[in-house]
């Protein structure tokens, strides 16, 4: 292993990487995906400027420290014994696979902590951006966009223990609002990319979109393992086809701006979803979804649901009466609040360090 002080020393590292809101979410992991590569499986993902920062500093030699915004303790370990199992074990597992020691990681993320806006996954390509930038890549070179997400994926789906989906780095990499086809049986990529708005489009999209976080912290694992668990029986297979059949409606009425049609569809992709995955859904969720259906947009719950955030579509005057809706409802809820982003049109970056 290689002391960091010797890529850090008087020149700390920064990257960023920004967290996402989605429509078909699931479809991006690889026991639904695969099997019915066939129909195309697909996520529309949209890049938010709520951004995960990574600063790399020297630390102590044979030792690696990490420290993240929202949670009280820092876990250090010596650089030999990195667990991967803890907290911060896929961290570990992005500094033992560059191969350095006495180093600080410390994250910052302007999204609130376990919000299912793909928080863990965004800070990884942000840490795996500052870890090349600090050791000039890997293998002699930098790595592209695509080989940071492959690592992400496959460093995150690997310490989980497997079914990991693969979108919320792929929204950290590469920002903006983003198609993707998912094809894990090609062996040159596992992904087809559309971006579907430019810079002109996603400016329109922001002005067309509210996203809220309930106050209630979420835990996708549970949610997840019981999508797959059904998917894999086909208790709910025929729901998750009519889900991917929606979402790819959804992208070409994105790219088409066409706003209600958007809103229409996210509202269907709703209507599936509470009936294959009711427990997604909290009270609250469920109220808020209501309200903006009764206002004609449409929204969903972010991730895995069962807490964390929402998001909401329309045209500018529906979502405006929206925001007051759900202003005045998170208003006696602790933590809950509307979050003030836009779409980030720019992927993972490297960051100065004051």
């Amino acid at each position: 292993m290689i002391p960091a002080k010797d890529f850090l020393l008087g020149h700390p590292v920064a990257a960023s990487a920004p967290c996402r809101i989605d429509s078909g979410g699931t479809w991006d992991i690889k026991a639904l995906a695969l099997p019915f590569e066939r129909i195309r499986p697909t996520t529309v993902n949209m890049a938010l400027t709520l951004r995960s920062k990574v600063t790399l500093y020297p630390y102590e030699p044979g030792i690696v420290k990490i420290h993240s915004a929202g949670f009280s303790l820092s876990e250090i370990f010596p650089a030999d014994r990195l667990p991967f199992d803890t907290r911060f074990g896929l961290f570990f597992a992005a500094v033992s696979y560059f191969g350095l020691h006495g180093i600080e990681v410390r994250i910052d993320s302007q999204s609130p902590v376990k919000s299912a806006m793909g928080g863990s996954s965004t800070a990884l390509v942000a840490l795996i951006k500052a870890l090349c930038v600090a050791v000039g890549g890997t293998r002699g070179r930098p790595l592209s966009r695509g080989e940071i997400l492959y690592l992400g994926y496959h460093l995150e789906d690997g310490v989980s223990g497997g079914n990991c989906g693969i979108q919320d780095q792929a929204a950290a990499v590469y920002g903006g609002v983003q198609e993707w086809e998912w094809r894990y049986g090609h062996g040159k990529s596992v992904f087809k990319r559309r971006p579907l708005l430019d810079r002109k489009g996603q400016q329109a999209l922001s002005r067309r979109l509210l996203v809220a976080y309930t106050g209630k912290p979420h835990t996708a694992l549970k949610i997840n393992r019981q999508w797959i668990r059904d998917f894999v029986s086909g208790r709910t297979r025929a729901g998750w086809l009519k889900v991917n059949e929606t979402v790819r409606s959804f992208g070409v009425a994105v790219a088409a701006k066409d706003w209600n049609q958007a809103a229409r569809l996210i509202r269907e992709e709703m209507a599936v979803r509470r009936e294959i995955t009711p427990e997604a859904l909290t009270p609250l969720s469920r109220e808020l979804i209501e309200k903006a259906e009764d206002g004609g947009c449409g929204a969903r719950f972010t991730g895995a649901g069962a807490g964390g955030s929402l998001w909401a579509i329309g045209d500018v005057e529906r979502i405006d009466n929206l925001r007051s809706v759900w202003e005045r409802r998170l208003a006696g809820v602790k933590g809950a609040r509307l979050l003030n982003c836009t779409i980030d049109p720019s992927g993972v970056i490297e960051e100065s360090v004051p």
